[in-house]
């Protein structure tokens, strides 16, 4: 059986000095990655979501419904500004509501609508089903094998190395 992957070897097989395997490994990874990404995308335009707002929902759902927006910005690794002008427009779209706090009135929070969650659910939704369709594809045994290859992976990346 031959994926496009080998075929992409095979087009490169002595003109590039890089290690098959390693090459092979890293190019399905890669393609993978694009294919949930476009499964994503697909997704969210079905239910009329934009990513950006779709992850800023998806943290919000995260911190149970309500975070600050320097949480947010900071999950988010956007500056102040930024996400303020996120909110905004979120807000505008009934998808998130800004509310003062009962305890300090200068800290505001943000707060999941439920138009918001039902449009998060929606595209988690979708997208889990092909997430689903892909490692089923896959045997118990071997989606833990895998699942554990990839976290080995991502541990020694994650380190100081």
């Amino acid at each position: 059986m031959e994926d496009s992957v080998d075929r992409h070897l095979a087009r490169w097989r002595g003109k590039a000095p890089f290690d098959e395997r390693t090459e092979g490994i890293v190019t399905r990874m890669q393609a993978l990655v694009k294919h949930l990404s476009h499964t994503k995308e697909a997704a969210l335009r079905e239910v009329g979501m934009q990513d950006y707002e779709f992850d800023t929902l998806h943290r919000l759902v995260a911190r149970d419904g309500s975070a600050t927006p320097s949480e947010l910005a900071g999950d988010l690794l956007l500056s102040p500004a930024g996400m303020t002008g996120r909110l905004d427009t979120l807000e505008r779209s009934g998808l998130v509501r800004r509310v003062r706090s009962a305890e300090d009135r200068r800290r505001v929070d943000v707060e999941l609508t439920a138009k918001g969650k039902h449009l998060w659910t929606d595209a988690m939704s979708i997208c889990a089903e092909v997430e689903n369709g892909l490692v089923r594809t896959l045997t118990p045994a071997d989606q833990v094998r895998l699942d554990g290859l990839l976290k080995q992976l991502l541990v020694w990346m994650e380190s100081d190395r």
